[in-house]
């Protein structure tokens, strides 16, 4: 089937937002007397959330009060400056123009909740571009279920086949190939250090958002 709309994680896929994680983390340290650390330190771990990136910029053990109360620091802090520092990975501002011009739908299926996702896609002036942003908040089960997916596709009145979700994660290309949809992986986005898109299952790896206009490019001519 041709190709209708491309849907996007948002962390590590369509946005870079570990700059905010990690400003949040280093004045949260600052705030305690302690030294910063490596930034990149917690980059590694964002696809990991609020817990693991707490356990990277703290040395604390993680069934303490202290880490609970170190997490939900991290969240608020996080919820009042999650739009901060964070933006359109090099190239995907042209990669949005170029789809919207095809006249493709594009939207964002993500595992990030509603409360920080929907004030980062206004703040970045993307809310009234993307056709649908599903969140954790919308669906019982998060990715890798298909459940985000199959929403999404459904708001959108498309076949999952006429779908391309592009991700960061193992998640997202499980969530995506459950549903029926096409998937591509990433490979510029927050992947462990030990993981390796390729073993993921995509359709296709990418190593930067504009490798997608091929990609593109043959799902609309479905050649």
């Amino acid at each position: 089937m041709r190709l209708r709309a491309v849907l996007f994680d948002m962390d590590g896929t369509l946005l870079d937002t570990a700059p905010d994680f990690i400003a949040v983390a280093q004045a949260m340290r600052i705030a305690r007397g302690l030294t910063p650390v490596a930034g990149q330190q917690i980059r590694d771990v964002v696809s990991g959330g609020a817990r693991a990136m707490v356990l990277s910029a703290f040395d604390v053990d993680p069934l303490s009060l202290e880490f609970e109360e170190l997490r939900l620091e991290f969240l608020e802090r996080y919820q009042e400056n999650c739009a901060v520092h964070s933006h359109l990975y090099e190239g995907m501002a042209e990669l949005l123009n170029e789809i919207e011009q095809a006249n493709l739908l594009w939207g964002v299926v993500t595992n990030k909740p509603l409360r920080f996702a929907e004030p980062i896609m206004h703040q970045l002036g993307l809310a009234s571009r993307s056709a649908v942003l599903i969140c954790p908040d919308h669906v019982k089960n998060s990715k890798p279920d298909p459940e985000p997916m199959l929403l999404a596709c459904k708001k959108l009145n498309l076949d999952p086949s006429a779908v391309l979700f592009v991700g960061d994660d193992l998640r997202d290309i499980e969530s995506g190939r459950a549903a029926g949809s096409r998937t591509a992986a990433v490979s510029y986005g927050y992947i462990h250090p030990e993981d390796n898109p390729g073993n993921w299952g995509a359709d296709v790896v990418i190593d930067h958002p504009l490798e997608l206009r091929r990609v593109l490019d043959r799902a609309l001519c479905a050649c």
